[in-house]
C-alpha cells in the first residue's frame, strides 16, 4: 500500500489508503484574507500562532503555510516589495520558523515561488509537504529538483501549460505526466499525492461525480495518494460548509487520502471523523467518541477550538491519575 511519510522534528504522519483521512490545516494562508497580509506587513504574527494552535486543537494533522502575501504599503516605499520573487522567500521562513516553534506537526510548504519553497525546506524540521509542482514545463523543472535535494513528498496538481481542463481524462493524463516526470529524477510515486483539481459544483453540475473518478483512477492505475481544496467543491454557494461537509465523505469513499480544508469547521470535522470510523480507520471508534464530546459542548455554546483543547486537558489529566496507579 502506497505510504507517503511526513515528519515534523518530532511527529510521524503517514498519508495512506489504509491510513486515517490527513487533515491540512488551510488558514495560514494571507491570500484574500487582507487583515491577516496587513499584520504580516508591520511584522504581526498573532493571528498566525492562533490559528497554528487552533488548527492543531481541532484535529489537524499537517500545517500548509502559504507566503503569498501582497505589502502594499511597503510598495510604495521600496519597489522590490512588488516582486514576489523578493517578498515571498523571506516572508516564507519567518512563518515556517513562527509556526513549528508552537506546534509539532509535520508543515505543508506553500508557495508559487521557487525560493520561497526552498526557504521553506531549509527552514523546516523533519520531512514537510511542498506544495507544489504542476505539469508546465518550467514549473516541473524548477520543483523537482528540489522535491529530490530534500527528500521530500510534493503535491501534483493536474494543470499543466495548457492550463486547467474540464476534461477529466486531460488532468489524469497530467497526473501520469508528473509522476513519469518525478520518477526520472528518482522521486518514487509514494512521494507524488495528486490534486486532481476539484472543480465548483456551481459552475459544473458533474464535479462532483469527475472528481470521485478520478481519484479512484488515481489510486488504482498510479498508486498515488491525493488531496484537493476541499472548498473549491462549494465556491459561489450558500451554505458552503454544509456542502463541504456532504462532500468529504463521498471523497473518502473514493479514496482521497488527505485535503486542504478548515479544521475549524466542527461540521466538517465530524464529517471526515465519521468518515474515517465507516472506513474502519478508527479502531473501536475511539476518535468518534472523543469528538462527539467535544461537540457537546459546542452545541452547548463553547467554540470548537476551545472545546478541543478542554477536551484533551481533561483527558490528559484523567489519564495522568490511571497512569499514576499500580497493581500489586
Amino acid at each position: 500500500m502506497t505510504r507517503t511519510v511526513l515528519e515534523s522534528k518530532t511527529k510521524t504522519v503517514v498519508i495512506g489508503f489504509d491510513e486515517p483521512f490527513c487533515v491540512i490545516g488551510e488558514r495560514i494562508n494571507p491570500t484574500g484574507r487582507k487583515k491577516l497580509a496587513a499584520e504580516l506587513e508591520m511584522d504581526d504574527f498573532s493571528t498566525v500562532e492562533k490559528d497554528a494552535l487552533d488548527q492543531v486543537a481541532c484535529g489537524a494533522m499537517v500545517l500548509d503555510v502559504n507566503s503569498g502575501a501582497v505589502f502594499t504599503n511597503k510598495m510604495a516605499e521600496d519597489p522590490r516589495y512588488a516582486d514576489n520573487n523578493f517578498v515571498e522567500p523571506m516572508l516564507m521562513k519567518a512563518l515556517v520558523e513562527r509556526v513549528q516553534a508552537l506546534v509539532d506537526v509535520p508543515l505543508c510548504i506553500d508557495s508559487s515561488v521557487p525560493g520561497a519553497l526552498e526557504n521553506g525546506l531549509e527552514a523546516a524540521e523533519g520531512r514537510p509537504l511542498l506544495n507544489s509542482v504542476t505539469g508546465e514545463e518550467d514549473r516541473l523543472e524548477l520543483v523537482l529538483p528540489l522535491v529530490k535535494k530534500y527528500n521530500v513528498p510534493v503535491v501534483a496538481i493536474s494543470n499543466d501549460d495548457t492550463g486547467i481542463s474540464e476534461d477529466p481524462d486531460v488532468r489524469f493524463a497530467v497526473a501520469k505526466k508528473i509522476v513519469e516526470r518525478a520518477a526520472d529524477f528518482g522521486i518514487p510515486a509514494h512521494d507524488i499525492v495528486v490534486d486532481p483539481l476539484v472543480m465548483p459544483i456551481g459552475a459544473m453540475a458533474s464535479a462532483g461525480q469527475q472528481v470521485f473518478a478520478l481519484v479512484r483512477r488515481l489510486r488504482e492505475e498510479l498508486g498515488v495518494n491525493t488531496t484537493c481544496g476541499a472548498s473549491n467543491i462549494s465556491f459561489g454557494l450558500p451554505n458552503r460548509h454544509g456542502v463541504n461537509a456532504a462532500f468529504l465523505p463521498m471523497a473518502i469513499g473514493a479514496g482521497m487520502t488527505s485535503a486542504i480544508m478548515n479544521p475549524i469547521r466542527s461540521v466538517e470535522m465530524e464529517a471526515v471523523s465519521a468518515a474515517n470510523m465507516l472506513m474502519n480507520h478508527d479502531a473501536n471508534g475511539g476518535k468518534w467518541i472523543g469528538l462527539s464530546r467535544v461537540l457537546d459542548a459546542v452545541r452547548a455554546g463553547m467554540p470548537f477550538p476551545e472545546a478541543a483543547r478542554a477536551a484533551q486537558a481533561s483527558g490528559a489529566r484523567s489519564g495522568g491519575r490511571r497512569g499514576g496507579r499500580r497493581r500489586a
